[in-house]
């Protein structure tokens, strides 16, 4: 007597062309663009960079005569410096939450499954978040690193002389959105760590705000390497036309070592992605 061998389950995903990675690109194109938060943290990314640009320059235009002759001194060294960083501070923060928010929220909202579905290899998902999201942020952040250069250089007038044509002007002001997009990459790789929100975004504004002036605090010439090699510290220098007199690192040096620390937390985030549950 014969016992019938029952025909294997078909594979509901056999038959189905691969997602070429164009468009997985296209998919994330699309998620990114029509979530509001993307566009409510780049309009203020614009509004905050461009404003307290405009702000601190005029500040401190209005009160040079009275200003320290040392603090005078290192703003006329390198006025490009001193433009971008008016309105860095506190607009790369957007850059922060929206990194952590383009990976995070799908696994919040449980959006991640239906990714992870469409891309079983996982890994091509990531790198075409990755992909779309540092060029979007490239894009906007050399608009408005250029905005904010010619506002500042037009509030300047006559009390410094700064151009484009400088030596080292042009990659600074280009290096202004080079370093927001690592920055957005930075974040998106810590969010896909921790796969939460809150935490994500209280990681990122600790290694940008938090750890540097705790660094400061270390004897010697050890707090100095410390400092000098944190990833927003090092990736800022590539918005400098000059390197300071007490930088340990040149701008492009500098924007290496952010590009390494991003590098590390997307392969790792790679690795965590691969090896647990969504």
């Amino acid at each position: 007597m014969t016992t019938a061998t029952a025909p294997p389950a078909a594979d509901p995903s056999a038959g189905l062309p691969r997602p070429g990675f164009g468009r997985l690109m296209l998919a994330e194109w699309t998620k990114i663009r029509t979530v509001r938060s993307t566009a409510w943290s780049l309009i203020l990314l614009v509004v905050l960079d461009l404003g307290f640009t405009a702000l601190f320059v005029a500040l401190t235009m209005s009160q040079w005569d009275n200003t320290n002759p040392g603090d005078r001194a290192q703003i006329s060294a390198d006025p490009v410096s001193f433009i971008l960083g008016s309105g860095f501070f506190l607009s790369q923060l957007t850059v922060c939450v929206l990194g952590v928010l383009v990976i995070a929220s799908e696994y919040s909202t449980g959006m991640i499954r239906a990714s992870l579905l469409a891309v079983p290899r996982r890994l091509p998902m990531l790198w075409a978040k990755a992909l779309v999201f540092g060029l979007v942020v490239l894009v906007i952040g050399v608009a408005v690193s250029f905005a904010a250069f010619f506002i500042g250089a037009a509030i300047i007038g006559d009390r410094m002389q700064v151009s484009l044509g400088d030596e080292g002007v042009l990659r600074a002001v280009i290096g202004g959105g080079l370093y927001l997009a690592m920055l957005g990459l930075f974040a998106l790789a810590i969010g896909a760590i921790v796969r939460h929100t809150a935490g994500g975004i209280t990681g990122v504004i600790g290694f940008v705000l938090v750890l540097a002036p705790l660094a400061m605090l270390l004897p010697g010439s050890i707090g100095d390497h410390v400092h000098a090699y944190l990833p927003s510290e090092a990736g800022t220098l590539i918005a400098k036309a000059h390197q300071g007199p007490n930088d340990l690192l040149t701008p492009w040096e500098g924007y290496g070592v952010f590009a390494l620390w991003t590098v590390a937390l997307l392969a790792l985030a790679a690795f965590l992605l691969k090896r647990r549950d969504a």
